[in-house]
C-alpha cells in the first residue's frame, strides 16, 4: 500500500515538471516563430550580338604537271598509200530521206520451155489444167517486173482458144489496174504461137494474172486430178413461193472405175516442193483459222 502512493507521486512528480518544461519553452519562444525563406538573388546576364566572318575555302593548290622535259614518242611512219588515203576527202553516202524506203519489185518469171509446152500439150486432166498453167505463165513472163505501186494490180480474163492453139476470145471480167491488164493484153496479142489443146477441141477457162512484186500463187498441184469433181448440191428447200414445189433429187458421187484410175495415174506428174506449199498455203487461207495455233 505504501509502495502504491509512492510510484503515484513520483509519477506526478514527473509529470508536472515535464509541463513546466514546456510551457517555459513555449512562453520564451516568439510567436511568428515560421521562418520565410529569404527572397532569390537576381543575376543579370547581358548578351551583346557579334557577327561571325564566313569561313575561308581552304586553298586549293594546283596539281603537278607532269615533267614536260620528258621526251615524247616518236610519231609513226606513215607509208605513202596511207598518207594519200588520210589525205584524200571522206565519200559522205547520203542517206535516205525520212520516212521514204525502196519500193518492192518482183521480176518476170521465166517463160515455159518447150519440153513444158509439150508435157502441157498432153495433159487432158481437169479441162487441160497443166495448159492452162502453162498459159498463165507464158503471159507473166511477157509483162516485165512488177514494181510496188498504183501500176501493181490483178487482172481475170475467161479465154477461148481454137482446137490448134491460136486465140479466139479474149475477154476482161475484172481488173485491180489499168496498167496491169494493158500489159496482159499486149503480152496476149505477141505470144508465140502454142501447141494444140490437148482434147482437140476448144478450150475455155478462166484465169487470173497477177502483176504485184509478190508471189501471188504457185505452180498446180496434179496429185488429186484423177479423182472425180465433188457434185455440185443444192439446197432442196429452196422456192420462190409461186411455182409449185418439187424436190430436187441431189446427185450422187460418181463410181470410180479401177482400171480408169490406174491409167490416169500414169500421166500424173511429179509435184514439186513449190507446187506443195502452195497447195498448203492455200489451203490454209481457204480452211485456216485464225483462232488455230493459239
Amino acid at each position: 500500500m505504501h509502495r502504491d502512493k509512492f510510484a503515484i507521486a513520483v509519477v506526478l512528480s514527473v509529470a508536472l515538471h515535464a509541463l513546466g518544461v514546456y510551457m517555459a519553452v513555449q512562453y520564451a519562444l516568439p510567436r511568428n516563430s515560421k521562418l520565410e525563406a529569404a527572397p532569390p538573388e537576381e543575376h543579370v546576364i547581358r548578351l551583346e550580338m557579334v557577327q561571325i566572318p564566313p569561313p575561308r575555302p581552304p586553298a586549293v593548290t594546283p596539281p603537278e604537271r607532269p615533267d614536260q622535259t620528258l621526251a615524247q614518242a616518236p610519231a609513226p611512219k606513215l607509208t605513202p598509200a596511207r598518207a594519200a588515203a588520210l589525205q584524200a576527202p571522206r565519200e559522205t553516202v547520203a542517206a535516205p530521206p525520212p520516212g521514204e524506203r525502196p519500193l518492192t519489185s518482183m521480176n518476170a518469171p521465166p517463160a515455159p520451155t518447150a519440153q513444158e509446152w509439150a508435157a502441157a500439150g498432153q495433159y487432158t486432166l481437169k479441162n487441160s489444167k497443166r495448159y492452162r498453167y502453162t498459159w498463165g505463165q507464158q503471159v507473166r513472163s511477157m509483162m516485165g517486173t512488177a514494181i510496188e505501186g498504183p501500176d501493181q494490180g490483178m487482172v481475170r480474163f475467161r479465154v477461148e482458144i481454137y482446137p490448134d492453139g491460136t486465140l479466139a476470145r479474149l475477154e476482161t471480167l475484172w481488173s485491180t489496174s489499168a496498167v496491169a491488164e494493158q500489159l496482159a493484153r499486149k503480152a496476149v496479142e505477141n505470144m508465140p504461137p502454142l501447141p494444140p489443146t490437148p482434147t482437140g477441141k476448144p478450150l475455155v477457162f478462166e484465169t487470173t494474172v497477177s502483176f504485184q512484186p509478190f508471189d501471188a500463187g504457185g505452180p498446180p498441184i496434179y496429185k488429186y486430178d484423177c479423182l472425180p469433181d465433188p457434185p455440185a448440191y443444192g439446197n432442196p428447200f429452196v422456192w420462190n413461193g409461186k411455182s409449185p414445189q418439187v424436190r430436187v433429187a441431189q446427185p450422187s458421187p460418181e463410181k470410180l472405175d479401177p482400171q480408169a484410175v490406174a491409167d490416169c495415174l500414169k500421166q500424173l506428174p511429179q509435184d514439186s516442193i513449190e507446187a506443195e506449199s502452195a497447195h498448203n498455203q492455200r489451203q490454209l487461207e481457204q480452211w485456216g483459222s485464225s483462232k488455230l495455233g493459239r
